[in-house]
């Protein structure tokens, strides 16, 4: 199992707009990480590719993965087939930059929209991407993301569903809190399924004390990210299941906490080595 930051973690860094791709590269390139997670939302196709390639050679880093930021949940076709888009130009920056692996997404929760409904859209847009990726060599990974299909149940059932070899699933294991399921028992149920992993944490929160960002599950929890090992999730046991399954993709920390982003980053980047030890 190797270490990757997502670049989601110093995300503050790209809203100011301080940051470019390079930059955050160069920012992983002094922690224990070897290698990075890349996001559609903050790519710019027409400036990035010979940035990021540099960046990663001058850093001895790889492109662990490639993330679209799809939501196939829309009624509207044309916004569907541009959801579509995003998950095909994905795989295709992914397998230029060496990326085995492009996140992807289901939908996320409309009102009047529900996840039956929504399911049909998910599973035709996905048996397209899968075939693109499928002819190149790239292996999507479906992520338990937000409240509309982040239950196990929800991600296993629409990965049957599609069929295809080159859908799987990226385990977050913070987000399972967030739709009240615990992320060891996930862990068991979608093992066979896993090929890419984000690490997470969260703690849950006293309802009148939410510091800062705060997250709320399904039944009306607040949490509060936390640098990875330092909140809930039971991340030795989930770790122990990886290895045991012989799980050698990446590990990818994903920081979704209140404190400054790159301290931070560094230090869930340390927390998970001295985890895998």
């Amino acid at each position: 199992m190797k270490i990757a930051l997502s670049v989601w973690s110093c995300h503050q860094n790209f809203y100011n707009k301080t940051w470019s791709n390079a930059d955050f590269i160069d920012f992983v390139g002094t922690t224990q990480a070897a290698g990075v997670e890349l996001l559609s939302m903050f790519w710019n196709a027409d400036t990035d590719i010979p940035q990021v390639q540099e960046a990663l050679l001058r850093n001895n880093l790889k492109l662990a993965c490639f993330g679209a930021c799809n939501n196939l949940a829309q009624r509207d076709e044309a916004k569907r087939r541009s959801q579509v888009q995003d998950i095909l130009t994905s795989v295709d920056m992914a397998r230029l930059l060496g990326a085995k692996v492009v996140r992807i997404f289901s939908g996320d929760r409309a009102e009047g929209l529900t996840f039956e409904e929504a399911k049909v859209w998910i599973i035709e847009g996905l048996k397209e991407a899968a075939a693109y990726a499928e002819e190149k060599g790239i292996t999507l990974c479906l992520e338990n993301h937000g409240h509309f299909a982040g239950k196990a149940s929800q991600v296993s059932d629409i990965i049957r569903e599609v069929g295809s070899d080159s859908l799987r699933s990226t385990f977050d294991t913070g987000n399972f809190l967030l739709v009240d399921e615990n992320p060891s028992d996930a862990i068991r149920q979608l093992l066979p399924l896993v090929s890419h992993v984000h690490l997470k944490d969260f703690r849950k929160m006293a309802q009148n004390d939410p510091q800062g960002r705060s997250y709320t599950s399904l039944s009306g929890d607040i949490y509060a990210g936390q640098a990875p090992g330092e909140g809930d999730v039971d991340l030795p046991f989930i770790l122990s299941q990886l290895k045991a399954a012989d799980y050698d993709g990446w590990l990818a920390v994903e920081y979704e906490g209140n404190e400054d982003q790159q301290e931070a980053s560094t230090r869930s980047i340390q927390n998970l080595n001295k985890l895998m030890q």
